[in-house]
């Protein structure tokens, strides 16, 4: 066999051998890549995305699209030619498997901790959207979470309205920590509440509960990677009533990254002018109550599924301008904002035509 020969033949079987091997080798990575974007203007598997009753609403145009992020499966083994082929595409995003499924989180654990994301952000959107049309909201802080094997476990229940904790009012959920943390471990810390059943029992009779009792908790020593504190084994968070039903139709979507739009798409339904002017626009940002638009991931993956539904504008957080101005799509303008404020007066530049105003993302931010 010539020598030319031999070498190609052996060079062959070596390629071969190594994609073989590839393809039996794992590594510990996970994919991300651009998921399904939605119209909250519209509808979504025949009903619209969303419903207001109880209040006029006027009609829409345009979109007003929030945007997802597809992963792997947390019990997926990505093989290395896998791995190899996403860090090439353009349109994925191979990162370390940890990154999305921390402290060996199981597929039912993220799914159930992006469904609770989901749910709040959808409250906040609520909230803030509300409040920048000056509409009152009723709020309180609840108890949100009760760890398992913790002191507050069978004494306090999520749902439960906290009212005071040691004779302090309480006003926000971050005061319930603070005033814990006054004890030191062992001490006790009095609860003043109003239990769950008795406010649900309230607000559907569009009265107020009144009507508390103290609950007195032993604290305990924290064993997390903080500094040493006592702590009674609860999250707190906050309710709301609004003077108008507003639902929220998504299925199968996790996480807290679609709020700015919702927020949007809220108001955009509950006053006369058309938010877009019937131009594309889409976007991702978490919202707090106040209106404040906070960082996501894969924002660089959410503008390419944008784009490749026609999307001609992508409101981006403020904190991922940067990541999403390094490789941004064609015809795609970044459009930086802060506040929920700072997306309406977007808005209305895009609106008008006034894009010259608009503050656009770069590589600085």
């Amino acid at each position: 066999m010539p020598r030319r020969t031999a070498t190609m033949l052996a060079s062959t079987l070596m390629l071969i051998a190594l994609l073989c091997a590839g393809v039996f080798i794992n590594v510990p990575y996970a994919e991300m890549s651009p998921g399904p974007t939605v119209n909250t203007l519209a509808e979504h598997d025949g009903e619209p995305v969303l419903q207001i009753s109880g209040r006029k609403t006027y009609p829409t145009s345009g979109h007003l699209n929030m945007t997802t992020v597809r992963v792997t499966s947390a019990d997926y083994r990505m093989n290395l030619v896998e791995a190899i082929y996403g860090w090439l595409a353009h349109d994925s995003k191979v990162v370390p498997h940890d990154t999305l499924y921390p402290d060996g989180k199981t597929e039912q654990q993220s799914t159930q901790e992006n469904a609770e994301e989901f749910s709040q952000s959808q409250e906040s959107a609520k909230v803030a959207a509300l409040k920048q049309l000056g509409v009152p909201v009723t709020s309180w802080v609840i108890v949100s979470t009760v760890l398992k094997a913790s002191p507050a476990e069978g004494r306090l229940h999520a749902g439960d309205v906290i009212k005071a904790v040691d004779g302090t009012a309480v006003k926000a959920p971050d005061d319930v920590a603070k005033l814990v943390t006054k004890h030191k471990p062992g001490e006790n810390v009095v609860f003043t509440i109003v239990p769950a059943k008795d406010q649900a029992s309230a607000v559907k009779a569009h009265k107020t509960a009144t009507r508390t009792h103290d609950v007195t908790i032993t604290t305990a020593k924290s064993h997390d990677s903080g500094p040493e504190r006592a702590i009674v084994g609860i999250s707190a968070g906050t309710d709301h009533t609004f003077p108008f039903t507003i639902d929220i139709k998504l299925a199968d979507v996790g996480g807290p990254s679609a709020g700015l739009m919702f927020a949007l798409g809220i108001v955009d339904k509950l006053t006369p002018d058309d938010l877009t002017g019937g131009k594309f626009v889409a976007g991702t940002g978490t919202i707090d109550d106040d209106g404040n638009v906070g960082p996501i991931g894969g924002v660089e993956l959410k503008t390419v599924g944008a784009r490749s539904q026609g999307a001609q504008y992508f409101l981006t957080p403020k904190d991922n301008c940067a990541a999403a101005a390094k490789d941004a799509p064609s015809g795609l303008t970044l459009v930086r904002v802060n506040t929920i404020k700072d997306a309406l007066g977007a808005l209305k530049d895009i609106r008008i035509g006034r894009t010259a105003d608009l503050p656009k993302c770069t590589a600085k931010g």
